[in-house]
């Protein structure tokens, strides 16, 4: 509790301060557990990730449309068992971004409208019963009308390979840092989580495993 009546000491602070190991932030993001699998043919296939970093950043184009981010992480596989040969195959790491609202498939905002002339013609002059017109009196009239439309679909996810590493080991990894993807045509609320697949081949088949990140809303 805070000390009241008398002098604070120097080393003293209050509310405690938060240690950094508990600290939370909002660009970085805890991945889910690691994803395993064992194929018909002994090998026990693992993906796991660490350090993932997502943080919004301003799109170059200035387009509110546009949703840009930097991402970052290091993905970890591990290919073990078998008959003792050293596994080969594809380590694929990228980004998924999921958008509420797409816009860029749809005609957009569009204005649409009409325009027409209505010519007609009148008598002037009658002031008595039976007597003829003194003459025709022309008019035009104009009708103008016009809406604005907006084309919109269901949400949209874009998936961004960043590679797609050959490897012949039993631990393949892919390390990313300060790399940036983007989604044109988004509105509303956007999405984004890593993916991972791992797949070993060989003569007799493959085996394919899929790991994905924790959804991180932006």
């Amino acid at each position: 509790m805070p000390l009241r009546g008398r002098r604070k000491p120097p080393w003293f602070r209050w509310p405690p301060p938060i240690p950094a190991h508990r600290r939370w932030t909002t660009e970085r993001s805890y991945p889910p557990p690691p994803a395993t699998t064992t194929s018909p043919d002994g090998w026990t296939l693992t993906i796991s990730a660490e350090d993932e970093f997502q943080a919004p950043i301003a799109p170059l184009t200035t387009a509110i449309s546009t949703r840009e981010y930097e991402v970052g992480g290091i993905f970890n596989g591990d290919v073990t068992g078998g008959d003792g040969d050293t596994p080969g195959g594809v380590f694929e790491v990228g980004y998924q971004i999921g958008c509420g609202i797409d816009m860029s498939t749809s005609n957009g905002v569009s204005l649409t409208g009409t325009a027409g002339v209505n010519p007609s013609t009148g008598y002037f002059g009658f002031d008595f019963p039976g007597v003829q017109p003194d003459g025709l009196l022309p008019a035009i009239g104009a009708n103008v009308s016009g809406a604005v439309t907006v084309g919109l679909k269901p949400g949209i996810i874009n998936t961004v390979p960043v590679t797609k590493k050959k490897y012949e080991s039993t631990k393949p990894w892919v390390s990313i840092a300060g790399f940036r993807i983007k989604i044109d045509g988004c509105v509303g609320e956007s999405f984004v989580r890593s993916y991972a697949v791992l797949t070993k081949s060989d003569s007799a088949g493959d085996a394919i495993l899929s790991w994905y990140g924790a959804t991180k809303k932006v």
